[in-house]
């Protein structure tokens, strides 16, 4: 029994929707904490993976990428979904390399949250990685990206434009700002 007991809703039935190659989509009734019941439309996701990779000159890397639910270009951190039974560690040293070419020598875990937990499973872990040395991307066949190093005034630049928009790339940047902060003194 938890203390939270009491904002439990309870699934009554679930009706699969979708079981797509990246997402599956299904339809709960719940009951809720008054007794009054809801549906709830939820995507299953396996989970995914960023990394938040720092040159030795302070520089991040970033992708530039065409996102077809925005209908535009964006610019991101190296990120890719878990495969399944995959560690995030070896899927972020996998997604850093294939996205942008670039080994790191170390990784440290910087969070794991959960994406949009009002409609969906998807948790993100996020990994800064250092000691990068430059190689040959090999990105996915479907996957085309634009490789940039950015200075942190150049990624506000970018984020105030509106180039960066996504929530992994905005909590890593700001993540890097707090981090060269505390090391300033």
């Amino acid at each position: 029994m938890s203390k939270y007991d009491h904002l439990y809703e309870k699934t009554i039935s679930s009706q699969p929707i979708y079981d797509g190659r990246i997402i599956k989509v299904k339809v709960d009734e719940v009951l809720l904490p008054n007794g009054n019941t809801a549906k709830r439309e939820i995507v299953n996701h396996q989970g995914a993976v960023a990394v938040l990779p720092i040159t030795d000159d302070n520089k991040m890397v970033v992708v530039r990428q065409f996102r077809k639910p925005l209908e535009r270009t964006i610019v991101e951190i190296p990120a890719g979904k878990l495969e399944p039974g995959e560690e995030p560690l070896a899927c972020a040293m996998r997604e850093l390399e294939e996205e942008t070419g670039y080994v790191a020598s170390q990784y440290t875990p910087l969070s794991s949250f959960y994406t949009s937990p009002g409609f969906a499973d998807e948790i993100l872990h996020v990994f800064v990685a250092t000691g990068l040395k430059k190689g040959e991307s090999k990105p996915d066949e479907d996957e085309f990206v634009d490789v940039l190093e950015v200075t942190l005034e150049e990624a506000h630049a970018l984020h105030q434009s509106g180039e960066i928009r996504d929530a992994k790339t905005v909590v890593a940047l700001f993540a890097w700002e707090n981090k060269m902060l505390r090391e300033r003194g």
